[in-house]
């Protein structure tokens, strides 16, 4: 079952504490959107390796 975007974003707010910030919100939200690119990146076959990743952040460095 695929749940909507607003419903999952209301239900990572509604877990937070009351007294959250506006940026804490933005940060979950955010994040919760990272982790689920990456599962989809992920069952989609649109991974690299370790070692291709590590090249990549060498050339980021030069």
């Amino acid at each position: 079952m695929t749940i909507l975007a607003k419903q999952n974003a209301e239900k990572i707010i509604q877990s937070l504490p009351d007294d959250s910030s506006y940026n804490e919100i933005l940060k979950e939200l955010a994040f919760a959107k990272m982790i689920e690119q990456g599962i989809d990146d992920s069952e989609n076959n649109r991974i690299i390796s370790n070692e291709e990743m590590e090249q990549k952040i060498l050339q980021w460095q030069n």
